[in-house]
């Protein structure tokens, strides 16, 4: 495979990739979410001139190859950037070679179409205990949800509560509304606590039942969150916002976490997911991929979820609505995201199975690379 154009589509809070190969096939792909316009001008700039015109196998190790090259020719700027603007580029090959082999991505991968149970993930941290819990019981009425996960402390809030309070009130407020019912529930404080406080918290969790704490210490603290893992007995899990491979194998060998979170996007695709994957399995961990906003994060990750043999238990799947994530609305010909009894599906459509609505498009910012002729 060759590509000969890469064209990006963005705002400041999201951007899609369309790449186009030698014989004139298209697909489309995305960076990650947030000053996604700033990415894309990464990808332009630092990523396209390494991949358009270079010939590369129709593997993922052709794929793999490819985007490592581009990564080590720009070696002198490592980290998030670099690999957002690469996981646009990269998700949209596959859904290019989906499309040329008539098939989803999860086949391609060595997986298929099919159900995924998905957990209601909140992103809320100003919403009171009662209203949080009368969403949950709502969504679990209307979409069958059985797996829930809420916030706990203060994001990056060095030990600090959202209000005072707040956190000691949701924890059982959580718990008892859902209490003799087959229901999963996690918690995620977004790196608010030192090793004390958070195995403070992750005790009271346990004792409520909730089964999954995320990212208790700030996450660049590695050492904080394995004293934390050893000291629970429940998963304590995390990686989000992990993006060098190195820091993955530091972060298994450390036995950190107890559940791996990576965001493919984050990450930068596909393929660099799968390694960290390949990782999380050769030290018995499940993968349970970052995915919070309805975005085609969320799309690639359900794909990949139906592929890897060390698959986590469920979906991240948002719950957020318009007047939070406004700009995760109207980007879609048709909505690839449904659930039904609590489950997300991988239908049969080839490559991602969805298109960019064009009144969208129309709106964004537009670039393009080709390469020389």
């Amino acid at each position: 495979m060759r590509l000969t154009r890469i064209e990006t589509f963005t705002t400041p809070d999201i951007g899609f990739v369309r790449v186009t190969d030698a014989t004139g096939a298209t697909g489309w792909g995305q960076v990650s979410t947030y000053h996604s316009d700033i990415t894309c001008r990464v990808l332009h700039r630092q990523i396209a001139p390494h991949v358009l015109g270079v010939d590369f196998e129709e593997t993922l190790v052709g794929q793999n190859d490819l985007f490592d090259r581009a990564a080590e020719k720009e070696h002198k700027f490592p980290g998030s950037y670099i690999c957002r603007a690469i996981g646009g580029v990269e998700t949209a090959v596959w859904d290019l070679r989906g499309k040329a082999a008539g098939v989803p991505v999860a086949t391609l991968l060595g997986g298929a179409p099919g159900p995924l149970r998905a957990y209601a993930s909140s992103m809320k941290r100003d919403i009171t205990p009662e209203d949080e819990v009368e969403r949950f019981k709502r969504l679990r009425g209307a979409y069958g949800f059985d797996a829930f996960k809420f916030r706990v402390g203060a994001e990056c809030g060095r030990g600090r509560d959202e209000w005072e309070g707040r956190t000691e009130a949701i924890i059982p407020a959580i718990a008892g509304a859902f209490r003799g019912e087959d229901v999963a529930l996690l918690a995620d404080a977004n790196s608010c606590y030192a090793p004390p406080a958070a195995i403070h918290y992750g005790r009271m969790l346990a004792d409520n039942g909730i089964s999954h704490f995320e990212e208790p210490c700030p996450y660049w603290e590695m050492e904080q969150t394995a004293e934390v893992a050893a000291a629970l007995d429940i998963d304590v899990t995390g990686g989000e916002q992990d993006c060098w491979l190195p820091t993955w194998k530091r972060m298994f060998e450390l036995k950190a976490v107890d559940v791996a979170q990576p965001d493919i996007l984050y990450a930068g695709g596909i393929g660099r997911t799968m390694r960290i994957a390949a990782m999380a399995a050769a030290h018995d961990l499940p993968v349970t991929p970052h995915c919070a906003n309805l975005g085609l994060v969320t799309l690639f990750t359900m794909h990949l979820l139906r592929a890897l043999p060390n698959a986590g238990k469920y979906l991240e799947f948002s719950i957020e609505e318009a007047d939070y994530y406004p700009w995760q609305y109207g980007l879609y010909v048709d909505d690839p995201y449904t659930i039904d009894g609590g489950q997300a599906r991988v239908t049969e459509a080839p490559g991602w199975g969805v298109e960019i609505a064009p009144e969208w498009l129309a709106k964004s910012q537009y670039q393009t690379s080709e390469a020389e002729a």
